[in-house]
């Protein structure tokens, strides 16, 4: 951290229950929208099949399997963030905040940006490839990633 700055004084309680709201509406939504989709991949029993209402069905099926994929990736996501250990870090490791070259994260898993505590921050997985690059490092350290040099502002 540099000195002329504040520290980020995170309260990471309130970071996990802002990423599990946003994690807990995110399963919904997909919830919502693989029972819609499901619904009209059904194909009408009663009536001839026609070769092209047979393949659409088909294709209506494999998009509900991967959406099937996106509610067990979801429902893991969740559990991972309530079972992280946001305590404070002094690298990078899994339930840190990061301030990466002026921006901040959350080690813990992928999610899109969202304020909390007035910062906008992203979460970040440990499997992406921007964390292998980053892992155990300390502030002040500069990183390599996709051949630009990132700089390891505040952990906590």
């Amino acid at each position: 951290m540099k000195h002329d700055e504040e520290p980020m004084d995170w309260n990471k309680d309130h970071i996990r229950d802002t990423m599990l709201s946003l994690e807990t509406a995110a399963l919904q939504s997909a919830r919502d929208i693989y029972l819609d989709y499901v619904s009209t991949a059904r194909l009408d029993r009663s009536e001839p099949i026609e070769n092209d209402e047979h393949a659409q069905a088909e294709v209506a099926s494999d998009f509900a399997e991967a959406l099937d994929d996106t509610l067990d990736d979801q429902g893991d996501k969740l559990e991972k963030l309530r079972t992280i250990d946001f305590g404070p870090k002094s690298t990078v490791s899994e339930g840190a905040v990061v301030k990466l070259s002026g921006r901040y994260f959350v080690i813990a898993v992928s999610t899109s940006k969202f304020t909390c505590l007035g910062r906008e921050l992203m979460g970040i997985s440990t499997m992406a490839p921007i964390f292998e690059a980053i892992e155990g490092a300390t502030i002040g350290e500069t990183v390599q990633f996709n051949g630009r040099n990132l700089t390891i502002e505040d952990v906590e």
